[in-house]
C-alpha cells in the first residue's frame, strides 16, 4: 500500500497511527534512498528515517534525507542535524576540521545548537582523538551559553586522555565535580584510561580507589584499561593478577580482555600462556576477533613458530574473520623467511582478492623471495599485477626490483620508464651500476647510461652524481671527492640538488675521517638550500664534534630537533661531551651535562662521557665525584667509569696512585676488568717502568687473563726501548708457543732495537724473516732498514732501498735521508749524496740548517767548493739565513780545495756585515793558508787578525800546530810555532824543544782551562800536539801528555785496557799521532802481561778505529799501515768494518818472538830531525822512509800478509826486487800447473776480505728479493 494511502486513513487511532508511521518509515528505510519518492511533509518521518541510517553509520544515506528534505520544501530541525552528526560520528572518525564544520552547518540553517549537538560532536572527536576539534566545539559551547552537562565533561576528559593529556583530562574531571556533577563509572573510567595511557600506576590506583569509594564497581573496562597498561609495561604478574581478579568477582571478560592478554603475553615472548588465553576465550563461548588473532600471529611470528603462525592463521579464516591487511603481511612475510615460495604465491593472490595492496617493503621481500628461488615467470607476474592492478609508476616498480636484487628486470623497467619520459632515480640507477660493477657486467652497465642520456633531457648532472656515490660505495671516497670538486668548478647546471649524493659523500668522508672535506661538502649543500638528512645531520654532528668544534655541533643538533628529524640524541650528546673533554674544556662539558640534568635527567653514558672529559685534563678528584654519585643515585658505573677514574690519575701523573685506586674499587665489590689492567699496564709501559710492568704482567696471566697481540705489542716494544734482549726474546717465543705470530709492528720494533744496539746482523736476519713469512714491509721497516745500512757504512744498499721505497709509493722520513746523506758523505759518494739532496729538496722536505751544513760539509770534503757556494744561494731562496757557522763552512771547503783567497774574501765579507766576529772564522782562513803551505801569509793573517783587536785562542793555535805536524822540514814547524810564541803562547814550540819539570805543570794548568771551553777544545788540542811530537820523534813527551789527558778525561781512561778476558782498544775520535802513542803503549801492556802470564787474555783480541776520519786523515789506515810495518798479526775483521781482530795465542807469540817488539818504550830523539818522520799519503800517516817501500810492493804484489810485508821492508832494495820477481814467478808457475790439472781458481777480490765469515757476500738486490 503506498504511504499516502495510510496517511489518509483518519479512522485510525492515534496509537495505530503511530504503530503504522513506524513501520512505515522502516519499510521505507529498507529501501535504498534513490527508489523512494518521499511524499511525506513531516520532518519527524525523515528524522526517524535517518535516525535508522544514523544507527549504522550510514552518513551518506543520511545526507540524501536531509537534501530530500529540502527538496520537498521541508526545513530540517534541530532533531534532523543532531541525527546526521550522530550519522557521521558512527561512519568513521572525523577528519580535522569536519566537526566544526558541521556546527558551522547548523548555524548556517538558523539554529542554535543544543547540548545534543555539542555532545555528539565533543563523542566523535574523541573517537578520532582530535583534541583541536574537541576544545574548539567546548569553547564554541561556553560562548553560546550552553551549559555542558555531564556527557559534555565525560567526553572532554576522554578525549584528553586518548590525545595523552592527563594532566588536562584531571583538570575537566576537577571542573565538572566543581560544577556540581556527580562522576560516574564513564568519567572515572576516562580519568583511569588517561593515567593509564602514561603508564602513571600511582595515579591510576588512586582513581580506581575513588571508583570504588564512590560505589561503583569495577567493570569490564576498568579491568581492561588497568590490564592493557600493565602488559605494556612487561607486568604481567599484576596484568595476570588483575584478570584471575576480574574473573573471581564475576566480572565476565569480554572480547577486549583476552586481546589485551594475548598482545601483551605474545610481546613479552610467553608464547604458550598467550595460546592458553586464547582457548580460555574460545571456552568462554567468545570467538577471537581479528585483533586477537593477529595479536598470536604477530607473537608467534616474532618467536620464530612458523608452524603455530600457519595454524592460528587458519583457524582465523575458517572461523569466519577475514584477514586484514596486517594478517596478510605477517604471513607473507613468515612464507618469504622460509623460503616456501608455493604457499607465499598462494597468500599473495588471496590477498590481491581480498583488496589488500602489499606494501613496498612487503614487495620487496616477496621478489627478493622469489629471486631468491630463481621463481623467474612468478617474479614476471608480480610485476604485471604492480603495473596493470595497482597501476604503480614505473619509476617505483624499478626501485622495489632493485632492492630485491632483481637486477636485470629492475634495469629492464628503468630503461622502458626512461623511453617514456620518466626521470629515473638516483639511487635506483646507483644500485643497478653497482650491481653491474659487481658482476662484472660493465657493457650492460654503459648501455643503460647510454640509453639514459639519449632518452632523458639533462641527464648529464644524474649521470655525474650516480658516478660520484658509486665511487663513494665502492670505497673510493677520494676519488669520489676529486670527482665532486672537479663537476662543482665547472659548475654544471643543477648538479648538486638531490640530497643522497650529500648524503653519500657526508656519511661516507666521516667513516674515511676525512672531516674538513665533509664540512666542505655541507656548506656547499647549505648554500644550495637543500635540507639535510636524518643520516646527514648524524654524520655532520659526529664530524663537527671530531674536529673540535662542539658549539656548532649542538647548533646542528638543535636545527636538527627543530625540523622534526629523528636523532640519536644520546650519541650526539655523548660525542659532544667528549669533544669538549679532548679541548680541555671540561667546564663547558660539565655545564652541559648540569642543563641535562635540569631538562631530562642524566644516561650512563652521559656520566661517562664527563668522567672522560675530566680525565683528558687529569681531574681525578671530579671524575671521582661522579662516579660516587653514580654510586650513590645511579645508575650504577660500568667499566668505561672505571677506565675514566683512572685514566684521570694516568694523565695526571699519578701512577702510584693507581693501586690505591684499585683497592678501593675491590672494596666496593667491583670487578677489575681485563681493560683496566690494561691501561694501567699501558701507563707504567709509556713511563718506562719495566718492574711495574712485568709485575701487572705476570699479575695478569695470573688471574686468567689471556694476553692478545695488542698487550704483547706493549710488552715488547717496551723490552725493545729498554735494550732488555734476553725478555724480547722471551716474549717473542711464549707469543709464539700462545698461538700468535709477530706481525709487522712487533718485527719492526725488533728491527729498531738491534739497529740502535748496532747488531747489523741481527737486523738483516730479521728483515729476512719479514720477506719469508709473506709480510709486505712498510715505511717503518724501509727507514730503519736505511738506517741500519748508513751507519754500518753500506750507503749502496740504502741507496737500493731508497728507490725501491719510490717504487711501491712509501714515503721516507727526514731522519732517513739525513742518516743516508752522511753516510754517503763519510764513504765519497759525493754525486749520489748530490742527486739525494736534489731529491729531499724536490719532495718538498722542509730542510733545517743542519742539512744543509751537511751538505756544505760533503762539498767541502769533495773539495768542490763551486757547489758549496750554490748550496749557500740555495740555502737563502729556502728562507734560512746563513750563520757565522755556515760561513765557517763555506771558508773551509775553500780552504780544503786550495782558494784560501776566497775564503778571505768571505772574512772580508763578514767584516763588513757589522756583526760580531769570533776566532772562528779567522782560525778558519789562516788554516786554508796553512793547508796550502803559504805559511808566511799563515803568519801575516795572523799578524792581521791582532791588529784587528782579535787576539788568537785555541782554535788559531790549533790550527798552527796541526800545520807545524804536517810541515816536511823541522824549519818550517819551527817558524810557525816561533809566530805563535811571539803571539803569547809558547807551550808548543817549548814541548817541542826543551823538557823541564816547569814545563808540564804549565802544560797540566792549561788543559784543565781549556777543559771548561766548549767544541772540544782541549781534545782537539791535544790531538794535535800528539801528531807534532810524534812527527818530530818527541814521542815520550807524547806519550807524557798523552796520559796526562786520560787524568784530565780528554781521552776516556779506557780507551785500552788490559784486564783479567778483557784486551781491547777503542782509539775512535783519536788524532793519528794520539792512536800510535796508544797503540804502542797498549802493546806494551800486553807483552808485560803475556810475559807474566797474567791477566789473563780472551779467546780474540779486538782493535777498534772505526771509518772515520779526524782532519781528513783516516785513522784505520794509519794503524794499519803501522801493523804492517811491524807484522803484526792483527787482521781487519770480515764480519764488522773499522776493527782489526787477532787470535790471542798469535799476538802472544808475536809480542815475544818480533824484533819489533824488543824494545816498546816511547823515547824522545836526543835531537830534532832536520825533516818530519811521518808523511801524509792518500789519506793516512805513515813513516815517511816506508812510503815508496809500501807502493812497490802493492803495485806488484798486491795485499800480503803484515809478516810478509814486513821481512819485504827490511830488505834493500835491489834484494826486495828479486824476491818480488821470485815470488810472482812462481804464483805464475802455480797458475799454469793447477790450469794443466784443469783446477779452476776463484779470482781475489780487489775490494778486500768479504763481510761475513762463513756466509756468501750477496748483493743488495740478492737481500732485497
Amino acid at each position: 500500500m503506498p504511504l499516502t494511502a495510510v496517511a489518509s486513513q483518519p479512522f485510525l487511532s492515534s496509537t495505530s497511527s503511530r504503530h503504522i508511521r513506524r513501520a512505515t518509515v522502516a519499510t521505507a528505510a529498507a529501501a535504498a534512498p534513490d527508489d523512494f519518492d518521499y511524499p511525506l511533509a513531516d520532518p519527524s518521518v525523515f528524522n526517524a528515517m535517518m535516525g535508522v541510517y544514523a544507527r549504522s553509520g550510514r552518513f551518506d544515506d543520511a545526507r540524501q534525507l536531509l537534501d530530500a528534505m529540502r527538496d520537498q520544501d521541508i526545513e530540517p530541525d534541530l532533531v534532523s542535524f543532531n541525527t546526521l552528526i550522530n550519522a557521521r560520528a558512527k561512519s568513521g572518525c572525523l577528519a580535522a576540521g569536519v566537526a566544526l564544520e558541521l556546527l558551522h552547518e547548523v548555524r548556517q540553517a538558523g539554529l542554535r545548537p543544543d547540548a545534543i549537538t555539542y555532545n555528539t560532536l565533543i563523542s566523535a572527536c574523541s573517537q578520532g582523538s582530535n583534541l583541536d576539534d574537541a576544545v574548539a566545539v567546548f569553547e564554541d559551547m561556553i560562548a553560546s551559553e550552553c551549559r555542558p552537562d555531564l556527557w559534555t565533561y565525560n567526553a572532554m576528559v576522554s578525549v584528553h586522555g586518548r590525545c595523552g593529556k592527563a594532566q588536562e583530562a584531571e583538570l575537566m574531571f576537577k571542573e565538572l565535580v566543581e560544577k556540581g556533577f556527580q562522576p560516574d563509572a564513564v568519567t572515572y573510567n576516562s580519568l583511569l584510561y588517561a593515567f593509564a595511557k602514561e603508564g602513571d600506576v600511582e595515579r591510576v590506583e588512586r582513581v580506581c580507589e575513588e571508583l570504588v569509594k564512590a560505589g561503583f564497581r569495577k567493570d569490564g573496562i576498568t579491568y581492561n584499561t588497568m590490564i592493557h597498561m600493565y602488559g605494556k609495561m612487561g607486568r604481567l604478574d599484576l596484568a595476570l593478577g588483575l584478570y584471575d581478579e576480574m574473573r573471581a568477582i564475576g566480572c565476565t571478560p569480554d572480547a577486549v580482555t583476552y586481546t589485551v592478554l594475548v598482545d601483551s603475553l605474545g610481546k613479552m615472548d610467553r608464547i604458550s600462556e598467550a595460546g592458553k588465553v586464547l582457548e580460555e576465550m574460545a571456552d568462554a563461548g567468545l570467538e577471537p576477533t581479528l585483533v586477537t588473532f593477529s595479536a598470536l600471529i604477530c607473537a608467534y611470528a616474532k618467536s620464530g613458530r612458523q608452524d603455530d603462525v600457519e595454524r592460528t592463521f587458519d583457524r582465523m579464516v575458517e572461523s569466519g574473520v577475514k584477514p586484514d591487511r596486517l594478517a596478510y603481511l605477517v604471513m607473507l612475510d613468515v612464507f618469504a623467511r622460509s623460503d616456501e615460495t608455493r604457499k607465499l604465491m598462494v597468500l599473495y593472490r588471496a590477498m590481491i582478492k581480498d583488496g589488500y595492496k602489499p606494501d613496498d617493503g612487503l614487495y620487496q621481500v616477496l621478489l627478493a623471495t622469489l629471486a631468491k628461488g630463481n621463481e623467474h615467470d612468478e617474479i614476471e607476474g608480480v610485476i604485471q599485477d604492480m603495473e596493470a592492478v595497482f597501476e604503480m609508476n614505473p619509476l617505483v616498480i624499478s626501485s622495489i626490483l632493485i632492492k630485491a636484487e632483481c637486477i636485470s628486470q629492475g634495469a629492464s623497467l628503468l630503461k622502458r620508464a626512461c623511453l617514456q619520459g620518466y626521470e629515473p632515480d638516483g639511487k635506483s640507477l646507483l644500485s643497478i651500476l653497482d650491481a653491474y660493477e659487481k658482476m662484472g657486467k660493465h657493457e650492460k652497465g654503459l648501455s643503460l647510461l647510454e640509453c639514459i642520456r639519449q632518452h632523458v633531457p639533462n641527464s648529464h648532472n644524474l649521470i655525474s652524481e650516480c658516478s660520484i656515490m658509486l665511487l663513494c660505495k665502492n670505497g673510493k671516497i677520494v676519488d669520489a671527492i676529486q670527482e665532486y670538486s672537479r663537476i662543482q668548478m665547472l659548475k654544471r647546471g643543477s648538479f648538486g640538488q638531490d640530497c643522497d649524493l650529500y648524503e653519500y659523500l657526508i656519511t661516507y668522508l666521516e667513516e674515511a675521517e676525512l672531516f674538513p672535506e665533509a664540512c666542505q661538502v655541507f656548506c656547499d649543500m647549505q648554500f644550495l638550500g637543500i635540507v639535510p638528512s636524518q643520516k646527514i645531520y648524524q654524520s655532520i654532528i659526529y664530524t663537527y664534534c671530531r674536529l673540535g668544534f662542539p658549539e656548532t655541533a649542538y647548533q646542528l643538533m638543535d636545527d636538527a630537533v627543530q625540523s622534526d628529524i629523528s636523532l640519536n640524541i644520546l650519541s650526539c650528546r655523548v660525542a659532544m661531551i667528549e669533544a669538549y673533554g679532548k679541548l680541555k674544556l671540561w667546564q663547558q662539558a660539565e655545564n652541559f651535562v648540569k642543563g641535562l640534568k635540569q631538562e631530562s635527567g642524566v644516561d650512563r653514558r652521559i656520566w661517562n662521557a664527563l668522567i672522560h672529559a675530566y680525565a683528558e685534563s687529569g681531574l681525578y678528584e671530579h671524575a671521582r665525584a661522579i662516579f660516587d654519585i653514580m654510586i650513590k643515585k645511579g645508575p650504577l658505573p660500568t667499566v668505561e667509569s672505571v677506565n675514566g677514574m683512572m685514566r684521570a690519575l694516568i694523565v695526571d701523573g699519578r701512577l702510584d696512585e693507581l693501586y690505591v685506586v684499585v683497592q678501593e674499587l675491590q672494596d666496593l665489590d667491583i670487578k677489575i676488568s681485563k681493560s683496566t689492567v690494561l691501561l694501567m699496564l699501558e701507563a707504567f709501559a709509556k713511563a718506562g717502568d719495566v718492574f711495574e710492568v712485568m709485575k701487572i704482567y705476570n699479575g695478569m696471566k695470573a688471574a686468567g687473563y689471556l694476553p692478545n697481540m695488542h698487550l704483547y705489542r706493549i710488552m715488547i716494544s717496551l723490552l725493545c726501548h729498554n735494550k732488555r734482549f734476553r725478555d724480547v726474546e722471551l716474549m717473542v717465543a711464549e707469543m709464539e708457543g700462545a698461538g700468535f705470530k709477530p706481525d709487522l709492528v712487533v718485527l719492526n720494533t725488533l728491527l729498531l732495537m738491534y739497529t740502535g744496539t748496532g747488531n747489523f746482523d741481527r737486523t738483516t736476519e730479521l728483515y729476512h724473516s719479514i720477506l719469508e713469512a709473506g709480510l709486505e714491509p712498510d715505511e717503518d721497516t724501509y727507514n730503519t732498514l736505511i738506517v741500519m745500512y748508513s751507519r754500518n757504512f753500506r750507503p749502496e744498499e740504502g741507496f737500493t732501498l731508497l728507490n725501491e721505497m719510490g717504487k711501491r709509493g712509501l714515503t721516507p722520513k727526514l731522519e732517513s735521508y739525513k742518516i743516508l746523506l752522511a753516510a754517503s758523505g763519510k764513504a765519497k759518494l759525493w754525486e749520489q749524496a748530490d742527486l739525494l739532496f736534489e731529491e729531499m729538496r724536490t719532495k718538498g722536505y722542509r730542510l733545517n740548517r743542519s742539512i744543509y751544513h751537511m751538505m756544505m760539509k760533503i762539498y767541502r770534503n769533495a773539495r768542490n767548493h763551486s757547489k758549496a757556494e750554490h748550496l749557500l744561494s740555495a740555502m737563502k731562496e729556502d728562507g734560512i739565513e746563513p750563520t757565522i757557522a755556515t760561513m765557517h763552512i763555506l771558508m773551509t771547503s775553500y780552504g780544503i780545495s786550495g782558494h784560501p783567497d776566497e775564503a778571505e774574501k768571505v772574512l772580508n765579507s763578514l767584516k763588513s756585515s757589522n756583526l760580531e766576529i769570533s776566532t772562528l772564522p779567522y782560525s778558519t782562513v789562516l788554516d786554508a793558508y796553512l793547508r796550502n803551505r803559504d805559511y808566511s801569509l799563515g803568519i801575516t793573517k795572523l799578524l792581521e787578525m791582532k791588529r784587528d783587536g782579535v787576539e788568537p785562542d785555541h782554535q788559531v793555535w790549533t790550527s798552527f800546530i796541526r800545520a807545524a805536524s804536517l810541515c816536511k822540514q823541522t824549519d818550517d814547524a819551527i817558524l810557525l810555532l816561533k809566530s805563535l810564541q811571539d803571539c803569547g803562547f809558547d807551550l808548543p814550540i817549548r814541548l817541542l824543544t826543551e823538557r823541564t819539570s816547569s814545563l808540564f805543570t804549565e802544560v797540566d794548568s792549561f788543559l784543565e782551562k781549556l777543559g771548561t771551553l766548549e767544541d772540544s777544545a782541549s781534545l782537539n788540542f791535544v790531538n794535535a800536539m800528539e801528531d807534532l811530537l810524534w812527527a818530530f820523534e818527541r814521542r815520550a813527551t807524547a806519550s807524557w801528555i798523552f796520559q796526562l789527558a786520560v787524568k784530565r778525561s780528554i781521552y776516556h781512561h779506557n780507551i785500552f785496557r788490559v784486564e783479567e778476558k778483557d784486551w781491547g782498544a777503542d782509539l775512535r775520535k783519536l788524532s793519528a799521532g794520539a792512536a800510535l802513542v796508544a797503540l804502542t803503549l797498549w802493546l806494551d801492556q800486553m807483552q808485560d802481561a803475556s810475559l807474566q802470564g797474567a791477566p789473563e787474555s780472551p779467546k780474540s783480541i779486538v782493535l777498534v778505529t772505526g771509518e772515520g776520519e779526524y782532519n781528513m786523515v783516516s785513522l784505520r789506515k794509519t794503524i794499519r799501515a803501522y801493523l804492517l810495518e811491524m807484522g803484526s798479526p792483527f787482521l781487519p775483521c770480515r764480519s764488522r768494518s773499522g776493527r782489526f781482530v787477532v787470535k790471542a795465542y798469535s799476538l802472544k807469540m808475536w809480542l815475544k818472538d818480533s824484533p819489533f817488539c824488543l824494545d816498546l818504550e816511547l823515547k824522545d830523539a836526543p835531537a830534532l830531525p832536520k825533516t818530519n818522520s811521518m808523511k801524509l799519503t792518500e789519506g793516512y800517516f805513515m813513516r815517511a822512509g816506508l812510503v815508496p817501500v809500501f807502493k812497490d810492493i802493492h803495485e806488484r804484489l798486491g795485499e800480503v800478509w803484515p809478516k810478509k810485508f814486513s821481512r819485504l821492508a827490511l830488505l834493500s832494495e835491489e834484494s826486495r826486487d828479486e824476491v818480488i820477481k821470485a815470488d810472482i814467478k812462481g804464483r805464475k808457475e802455480k797458475l799454469e800447473k793447477m790450469k794443466k790439472q784443469g783446477l779452476a781458481i776463484a779470482k781475489r777480490s780487489k775490494r778486500g776480505p768479504r763481510r761475513g765469515k762463513f756466509v756468501k757476500q750477496q748483493s743488495t738486490q740478492e737481500v732485497l728479493k
